[in-house]
């Protein structure tokens, strides 16, 4: 069977690209911004952690309701209001003197951080369950297209200026918005039954109400410990290979863009048949335990040993649509933007806890000095989820 409506899935990809070419400009610079600015790499660290954190607060908080209000009103409407407040996010890095605007910013900016939940609850709604690993992989490959040509600029652009990369992707998310709004069409009318009363919509109960479904349970705690791994990772690798390379931001950037290459290739050739040849469950298992040694090598690992990391993350993140497939044929598909709320849900806890305490520790780290203990520390987390999908037994 082929997928239902392609050209809304074009249109939505080529929304996932520009949204990630703009989060992949900056990446590159945020160090050297935030040294810029607090003229203290130990304080940059922890300001870095502490602006992450705020997002992942009001995100973990804003996630279950933005689903539902998907769910009830459609999902255009979410993804539009997100990818404005994120334009605004950025002007506030490009233009702010102190840590403290940005921090509100991006505050803002997580409590309407509606495009993961929205992509994913649209993809869900055009693709029967079937095709949906492909469908994932293809937006996967969205993903890292928008991080190839991402930290390539954004490394060139910082190094003339720190600030000029958050313009560009204000620019870029702006645009973004313009396109959801005048080209990109709804995947399916809303259900003004859908409730939005804070008992169903709060975080807390729609995690717990996703836990108690038969067989989801252990899926959502691997999936928490999966994020908790990937945030650790997301927020500290380029201050570890800077600290234990001494790479400059052109360097982070080209490395970054290999690495998005390679990923983009692989979700858009095999997530299909990777899935279809392992099973759900044994793809999961098998990306998890590749994530682990993954992140374990680049905190340890010399610089030959790069690529073959690079690799065993790109296999990896085919795990991330084998769980993603595995969910919501597990789910009805009235409610997928609930479900993917919820999920968003889990990672905005790990985004709004673990980035201030990994920086802390990288900060730390600094002094004994092993700078890549926290992706060591993040590889032991991956591990966990690992075993956890181990113990996971079917597919229900």
């Amino acid at each position: 069977m082929s997928l239902r409506r392609p050209p809304a899935l074009a249109f939505l990809l080529v929304t996932v690209v520009i949204d990630m070419l703009g989060l992949g400009i900056v990446v590159p610079v945020v160090p050297s911004l935030m040294n810029a600015v607090t003229g203290d790499p130990v304080a940059a660290a922890h300001w870095s952690g502490w602006i992450d954190a705020s997002f992942g607060v009001t995100q973990f908080l804003a996630a279950p309701l933005l689903g539902r209000l998907a769910d009830r009103y459609g999902r255009r409407p979410v993804l539009i209001g997100a990818l404005t407040l994120l334009g605004v996010d950025y002007l506030a890095h490009a233009l702010a003197g102190t840590p403290g605007p940005m921090l509100v910013a991006h505050a803002a900016a997580g409590a309407l951080a509606g495009t993961t939940t929205v992509v994913n609850a649209y993809i869900a709604d055009i693709t029967p369950p079937s095709q949906r690993p492909r469908a994932f992989g293809y937006v996967g490959a969205a993903f890292s297209v928008g991080f190839v040509a991402g930290p390539v600029l954004g490394g060139l652009l910082g190094a003339v200026d720190p600030r000029l990369p958050f313009l560009v992707a204000a620019g870029l998310a702006g645009a973004n918005a313009l396109y959801g709004a005048f080209v990109l069409p709804e995947s399916r009318p809303g259900d003004r039954t859908t409730s939005l009363a804070w008992t169903v919509a709060n975080p807390v109960g729609a995690i717990a109400a996703l836990a108690r479904r038969p067989g989801l349970g252990r899926l959502t705690a691997a999936r928490l410990l999966s994020d908790v791994a990937r945030m650790a990772n997301q927020v500290t690798w380029t201050f570890v290979m800077i600290a234990r390379f001494g790479w400059d931001t052109a360097r982070v950037g080209a490395v970054l863009a290999a690495s998005a290459l390679l990923g983009a290739i692989c979700s858009a050739t095999l997530s299909g048949p990777y899935v279809r040849r392992l099973g759900v469950r044994r793809a999961a298992i098998v990306s998890a335990w590749a994530g682990a040694v993954s992140l374990a090598g680049f905190g340890l690992a010399g610089p030959s040993w790069i690529v073959p990391m690079m690799g065993l993350g790109a296999v990896a993140a085919l795990g991330a649509n084998a769980i993603q497939t595995w969910i919501t044929s597990a789910t009805d598909e009235t409610e997928h933007g609930s479900v993917q709320g919820a999920l968003t849900g889990i990672a905005a806890l790990a985004e709004a806890g673990v980035p201030a305490v990994a920086t802390a520790l990288f900060a730390w780290s600094l002094a004994v000095p092993l700078p890549g203990l926290v992706l060591v520390a993040a590889a032991l987390v991956a591990a966990a989820s690992a075993l956890v999908l181990c113990s996971t037994l079917r597919v229900s």
